[in-house]
């Protein structure tokens, strides 16, 4: 399949393409259930420095992982003094999970937070 211009990619295609890789998948799991580093991570965000160590991979492996899940709209990020924390998009992750059961046929879907507000 030839490469498509990044303005015609639809959203789940970013997000599936961001979900194809296993590093990616690692740290969406270390977000979902925070880190156990009490010297830079609270229990909704982490560290960058945490995936590094986590994942024995090098800070610029991280960055590039990292610029593909916020671009998927799957992760934030915020920086703090030289470190960027990052966190989960729960309404994303909804979204995704409708997308999987929309696929199936399944009419139980995944509550969106913002509706019941």
């Amino acid at each position: 399949m030839p490469n498509q211009p990044a303005e015609t990619i639809d959203h789940t295609d970013l997000v599936f393409r961001a979900l194809a890789s296993k590093p990616r998948r690692e740290i969406l799991r270390l977000l979902a259930t925070g880190a156990d580093d009490e010297r830079c991570c609270s229990a909704d965000e982490v560290c960058a420095c945490v995936f590094a160590e986590t994942l024995d991979l090098g800070a610029p492996t991280v960055s590039h992982h990292m610029k593909t899940l916020i671009g998927a709209g799957l992760v934030t990020s915020r920086k703090r003094g030289l470190w960027v924390y990052y966190r989960l998009v729960p309404d994303a992750m909804c979204e995704l999970l409708n997308e999987l059961k929309a696929m199936t046929g399944k009419e139980d879907r995944c509550p969106n937070p913002l509706q019941s507000a």
